[in-house]
């Protein structure tokens, strides 16, 4: 076992009686299952097959803070470059793991938008119904953040309503407490024809590395709508293993976009599971990144009812001495006769040094069914970008205009129009192009 695993065993012997939900006897089980499950199975090693392509010792071998203090003075003006400043927004602002009343903005009147914390404390019968429901035990990072997860977001869409702008949650960590540790946890719950829009978004403000373990439960009830898009542009100090499961019912609609830009080590786990006919699961990702840099994608979408929908288009785009990797699996089970799936992973190397490991995957247990899945790995088109250039084109602005142009149809269903703005705008300066001669 790692000294990290030690140090956080002993934390949580410290901490249980403090956490959020400690007055409630089924949340104390909860976490003391889950701790024990993870006593047992340790951080996962490049020997397992989930993790074969993405090694955890460089991110893992440090010395972090497990119990954090959230006493930094952060401003409005700190933290306004990482919102959509120019929308109306429900904000729920996290610092160093904690909740920021005077920095957010939370409602109780047509639906609930506030905290974890509060779901721990005020509404037993909410997490008796939805808590690990979705996130499944014997998972390592999803068993440490049931165990040590005490605040978060928690957003409960009563049925027949209709959010009536888009909510942000921002996560931040700052320098006070060295290297950290921190996990927080979504619960979201969207009732029968109801509907909202989430904005996600992790950041290290400080020059100390930082390893956030992030656990979202989303439940889309018949006929709900769900966008939900996770921006990830962090700092190269910065650790992210982010699990999100998804949970829907019949005629619901969920999109899950995971654009990410930044950080040293991202593993998102993303999962879907369609309890009901004629779902529509929409996944989309786009990662570009560079030097030293790790992207893991791993998806699963099960479909265990008939008549169901699901389309899959991730782009990569790999800079410098990165590495990508994308491993999807969709499983569609006897039952789940009619079903669509479309998967598709398409990346480009734009080093040598660059690498990428794909692995789409497709289990069929039914017979009537229309599936399709593939990836690609190239550089270039030579022809292409021999055009571009004949017309004038420097070769840099004519490399940015076609990857450019490689990435941006995964940002088809951004249904959101000052964040479609915002990641144009991120991947062009990523890809070092003038975006207005770009559009």
């Amino acid at each position: 076992m790692t000294d990290l695993a030690q140090d956080l065993l002993s934390s949580f012997v410290i901490a249980e009686a403090e956490l959020n939900g400690s007055k409630n006897l089924a949340v104390v089980n909860m976490r003391k299952e889950a701790l024990d499950r993870f006593e047992a199975l340790g951080f996962p090693t490049t020997r397992e097959e989930e993790w074969k392509y993405t090694n955890l010792k460089p991110v893992l071998n440090r010395d972090y803070k497990i119990m954090l203090k959230s006493e930094s003075a952060v401003s409005f003006g700190d933290i306004k470059q990482y919102l959509l400043s120019d929308l109306d927004t429900y904000k729920l602002i996290f610092i160093n793991g904690k909740y920021s009343s005077w920095l957010s903005e939370s409602t109780h009147q047509s639906y609930d938008i506030c905290t974890f914390a509060a779901a721990l404390n005020k509404y037993p019968e909410i997490l008796s119904k939805f808590l690990g429901k979705a996130a499944p035990s014997g998972e390592t990072f999803v068993d440490l953040n049931t165990a040590f997860a005490d605040d978060g977001a928690y957003i409960r869409v009563k049925a027949n309503q209709t959010v009536d702008k888009p909510i942000e949650i921002i996560y931040l960590t700052t320098e006070e407490n060295g290297s950290t540790f921190s996990q927080a946890r979504n619960l979201i719950v969207v009732e029968q024809n109801a509907e909202v829009q989430i904005v996600e978004r992790h950041q290290n403000l400080g020059e100390h590395a930082s390893f956030t373990n992030f656990v979202s439960e989303v439940f889309a009830a018949r006929d709900a709508r769900v966008s939900y898009y996770k921006v990830q542009n962090d700092s190269t100090k910065a650790s992210l293993v982010d699990n999100t499961h998804v949970r829907q019912e019949s005629n619901s609609n969920v999109h899950v976009g995971t654009y990410t830009f930044g950080g040293k080590l991202v593993r998102n786990n993303l999962h879907f599971y369609s309890g009901g006919e004629r779902t529509e699961s929409h996944m989309d990702g786009i990662t570009i990144i560079g030097e030293g840099q790790t992207v893991d994608h791993h998806t699963l979408v099960d479909h265990q009812e008939p008549n169901c929908y699901s389309r899959e288009l991730y782009k990569g785009i790999y800079l410098d001495k990165s590495h990508g990797v994308f491993n999807g699996k969709v499983l569609v089970r006897q039952k789940a006769q009619k079903t669509n799936a479309f998967q598709q992973n398409d990346n480009i190397l734009l080093s040598d040094k660059a690498k990428v490991d794909t692995k789409p995957q497709l289990e069929i247990f039914a017979d009537d069914v229309k599936c399709s899945h593939g990836c690609t790995i190239g550089q270039l088109d030579k022809n292409a970008l021999f055009y571009l250039r004949s017309r004038g084109i420097p070769k840099r602005e004519a490399e940015g205009l076609m990857t450019y142009a490689f990435a941006s149809d995964a940002l088809e269903y951004v249904t959101i129009p000052q964040l479609e703005k915002r990641l144009n705008r991120v991947i062009a300066d990523k890809l070092g192009i003038n975006l207005e001669f770009a559009l």
